[in-house]
């Protein structure tokens, strides 16, 4: 089944541009996702862990 698949997708004219935005999507979402964690306030943190907790 997985052959049948590969082929198919290689007689698909510009699929092999996909992969490569996929990866820069995810990429630069992880980036701006350590970027924030890593420069996040510490009150800010403390305020959002409490969330759960309030009633």
């Amino acid at each position: 089944m997985l052959k049948f698949v590969k082929n198919h997708l290689e007689s698909i004219t510009g699929i092999e541009i996909y992969p490569m935005i996929s990866l820069t999507i995810f990429f630069t979402f992880f980036v701006v996702l350590f970027w924030w964690v890593y420069t996040a306030k510490n009150e800010y943190i403390s305020k959002v862990s409490q969330l759960p907790l309030d009633n």
